[in-house]
């Protein structure tokens, strides 16, 4: 109970901070608007409030992505349930209103008492699903203390991460009560969480749900199109989901390339919808021919050397577009830790990744394992890796088969996670 006290105090006061964040316009964001007070756990009834409530959670559009097709799954083995989505950022929540045919979409309560049980005497929910590892004290003390019985799904657990919880165990021996499954993507995981104190008949090995991506027809012709807009015999390569800081060393690169390889055309895809512009301004002040995809002619001109990937939910278009994916995230030491390369993999594209990915290290390790994927240590191995691939197709569409061989064998996830969910409690 101190520790709690301790932390919600804690947590008061970072909180203005957090809010302001989320709050605030920036060009390109989705705006939280008047549903700032569901933060708060103000939050509208829903719409069939006589039926079971099953209450998912996913923080953000990573998140909803991932989790997407289970919530179909489930709502069509279940169709007498009501489905909540809640996400913590409005990115989320836009990409969570696309499920709105099954489900309806709240804003999750800030982690404070006060706010969990106000929305929960308006949601009523009888079970909880959390995805991957959103683990917020006060929210699992509450929902737990109602007799709503906790499910994390897609959990994982870095060694760092596990160090960090170690640090303040006492919090954490207040949050492993309070779950009642655990579904792990990988043995690691798991071990890692036991050693945090979850009980080990909790835990579940199920796999990562993002192994049963769906790559359908509608996504390759799509790609297929694009890529003819592009010209359709220039070499294509994407950097995807790059972060602040990242940019600058994929620019320099594709300088470099395009000595090469005069006619390369690079598709740049920043992790956050808020860097469109700047981004696109960062290339054009570096001297590139570069164009916006949502102000992009039907074809482009040879002059152009980048687009800038400025809409939401084509990344599978583009990726169908390219002939060589980097993922970003991998290039800034500790700070985020990689993205995940399933997406490439599975429409069957090279990867190559930066020297930090602890944050998918074991997807990661399995497609390097079958030589589907390059870690590229520096810049001027992601230069040499992709001029190589550029230039060796039949390298290419190895690495690339490898990749979605890696993808088949670990699918099976969802019918896993599925079965757990009516494992009883």
């Amino acid at each position: 109970m101190i520790v709690r006290f301790v932390y919600t105090l804690l947590l008061a006061i970072v909180a203005p901070v957090f809010l302001y964040g989320l709050f605030k316009s920036k060009p390109g964001k989705p705006s939280v608007g008047k549903r700032w007070r569901e933060h708060f756990g103000v939050t509208p009834p829903l719409k069939r409030s006589s039926n079971p409530v099953i209450w998912f959670h996913a923080v953000s559009v990573g998140e909803v992505l991932a989790v997407t097709p289970l919530i179909k799954r489930y709502a069509a083995e279940n169709p007498n349930s009501q489905i909540v989505i809640t996400t913590t950022t409005a990115t989320g929540a836009e990409q969570a209103e696309k499920l709105s045919h099954i489900a309806e979409h709240r804003y999750m309560p800030l982690d404070f008492c006060f706010a969990v049980k106000r929305f929960m005497c308006v949601i009523k929910p009888s079970k909880m699903i959390i995805v991957e590892t959103e683990l917020w004290p006060n929210t699992l003390h509450s929902v737990a203390h109602a007799g709503v019985p906790i499910t994390v799904i897609n959990a994982r657990l870095s060694e760092r991460s596990c160090r960090r919880y170690q640090r303040i165990q006492p919090l954490f021996n207040t949050i492993a009560p309070t779950i009642s499954v655990l579904c792990c993507q990988f043995d690691d995981d798991a071990n890692r969480f036991k050693r945090l104190g979850v009980a080990s008949e909790r835990i579940y090995v199920t796999g990562s749900i993002k192994f049963d991506i769906h790559v359908s027809e509608q996504q390759i012709e799509k790609g297929g199109s694009l890529r003819a807009s592009f010209g359709q015999e220039r070499p294509v390569w994407i950097a995807a989901s790059t972060h602040n800081g990242e940019d600058e060393h994929i620019l320099e690169v594709h300088r470099q390339l395009l000595h090469k390889h005069p006619d390369l055309l690079l598709i740049i895809v920043p992790r956050h919808p808020e860097r469109f512009n700047d981004v696109a301004k960062l290339c054009h002040d570096h001297g590139f021919n570069t164009e916006k995809r949502s102000e992009m002619a039907s074809e482009l001109t040879a002059k152009t050397s980048i687009v800038v990937g400025d809409t939401m939910g084509e990344m599978m278009t583009y990726l169908a577009a390219s002939d060589v994916c980097f993922m970003g995230g991998s290039l800034l030491g500790k700070k985020v830790g990689g993205h995940n390369l399933l997406e490439p993999a599975a429409i069957g594209i090279p990867s190559l990744i930066g020297p930090s990915y602890f944050n998918f290290k074991e997807i990661t390790q399995q497609l390097v394992d079958n030589q589907g994927t390059i870690v590229c240590e520096n810049t001027e191995q992601i230069f040499c890796s992709v001029s190589k691939l550029i230039e060796k197709p039949s390298l290419a569409s190895t690495m690339g088969s490898a990749s979605q061989q890696v993808v088949r064998q670990n699918q099976g996830a969802l019918t896993r996670t599925l079965d757990s969910l009516s494992t009883p409690v």
